[in-house]
Formats: C-alpha cells, structure tokens, sequence
C-alpha cells in the first residue's frame, strides 16, 4: 500500500522549547522520531525510550505515541507512507543513527517531500528503508506497566533516574507499598524493579555521554557515586565502557 497523493516520505523541521510535550496521538503514517540536537522522551502505551541525538524511535502506523522535550529541541523527523515492505519495520524500535543515515534524514528534510515519481527521490525512499530495516537497535527500551500506580511511579523514576534516595523513599506517596509496586513491575514489565531503575539510569547515562559529559559526569548523572560501579553497570548493558562507546 502506498500513499496516492504521490508522497511517500515527507519530512518535518521544527524546534521545540524545553518540557514541551506532544500529547498522545495517531495517525496512519509511520513516523521516524529524530532530533538533531536535544533530548526527547518518545512513549507509547507499552514501552518508553529516552532519545538522543545519535538515536531514534521508529513509531509504525496506527501506534499511539506521545513525545516530550528534554531541553531545546531540534526535531528532524520523517514520515513514511504505508507500504508493508519489511517485516522488521512492524514495530516500535530504537535505532542507532549512523552517520549516513543522520545525512540522509536532514537531506530528506530539506528537500520536505519525495515525489513518487522522480527517480531520484525513489532512489533516495529505497536507501532510506535499507537503512532503517537493517539498522542496530539499540537496549534502551524501557517496558512501561499498565497498573496506574506503578505506572505514575514508573513516571516518577524516568524524570528521577539518577535521584541519590532509596526506592523505599521514592514510593512514598506512590498509592502502593513498595512490596506492591515490586509484584507490579515484575509481572507487567518482566523486569525486577530494580533492574527497572537501573535501565532508566542507563538511558540517562547515554544522553549524558551523548551532550559530551565525562564518564564520572554520566555516573552521577545516572546516579551512581562510584565510577567503577558505573562502568561495570554500562558495560553489562551495552557490550563496552562508556569511554569506548562514546568514542564510537
């Protein structure tokens, strides 16, 4: 299935000022989430993704979503026509923005839409798709409960990642004891709420290395006081230290 207005991509620049927020919505184009400088958390109703400039959110047709702004934000963001070329591209996902990729979504934008009919558009629509159907995904999903209290809490720990207070102290006033909130997580996220927290650290730690912080910056950042605890933690998430991956 294509778009018959003869558009099949269309590209979007906007900035947007710090905690502005983009309200539950949908709509029947896939939209590829992507900001060129800033932060951005991108939400569905199942999962929750802290964005990074060297990441982005592919949001499939018909996904209910929400965004809300880290800071000023330069969205570059694109969206596609339905076309149910690649199964990989059925999902929500983070994907690892290579620099050619970068490239070629703000050359996308610029150039606002490609015509259907111009070959050289068709060309650039075809490497656009390879790239996002094969691009890396990166660990940074966080799986978001249903239950309305341990989801307000999960809420509480993604504006909090790197609070320096114990989960005990956080779940004060949450509506449910923290041996509830522990059940809830574990049955609705498949993650232990500890390892919960710790993930939402670790994005935290990626857009803090991200905007350039040293390692021990990132630590405390992702709220961990001991550097070496930081990078054991980073390595088992990511595969390698947070000096290597930033240099990457």
């Amino acid at each position: 299935m294509r778009d018959l207005d003869g558009f099949p991509v269309r590209g979007l620049a906007v900035t947007y000022g710090d905690k502005a927020r983009l309200d539950r919505h949908t709509h029947p184009w896939a939209q590829l989430v992507y900001a060129a400088s800033g932060v951005m958390v991108v939400s569905t109703p199942t999962a929750s993704w802290m964005v990074p400039p060297t990441r982005a959110i592919w949001v499939p047709g018909g996904t209910p979503h929400e965004i809300q702004m880290r800071g000023q934000v330069a969205m570059r963001t694109l969206y596609l026509a339905p076309s149910g070329a690649d199964s990989r591209l059925d999902v929500c996902r983070a994907i690892e923005v290579a620099p050619l990729l970068r490239e070629l979504i703000l050359h996308i934008v610029r150039l606002g839409m490609l015509e259907m009919d111009d070959p050289a558009h068709a060309r650039l629509e075809a490497l656009l798709l390879d790239l996002l159907a094969a691009g890396e995904t990166a660990p940074l999903e966080l799986p978001l409960p249903q239950d309305p209290r341990a989801r307000a809490f999960a809420a509480r720990l993604m504006d909090q990642p790197g609070a320096a207070v114990s989960l005990a102290e956080l779940a004060r006033g949450a509506g449910a004891s923290l041996r509830t909130l522990q059940r809830l997580f574990l049955a609705e996220t498949g993650l232990p709420l500890e390892a919960w927290r710790g993930r939402a650290r670790m994005q935290q730690a990626v857009v803090s290395l991200s905007a350039g912080a040293s390692v021990t910056a990132a630590a405390l950042d992702a709220g961990y006081q001991s550097p070496s605890a930081f990078i054991a933690a980073f390595r088992r998430t990511f595969g390698v230290t947070p000096a290597r991956w930033r240099a990457a």
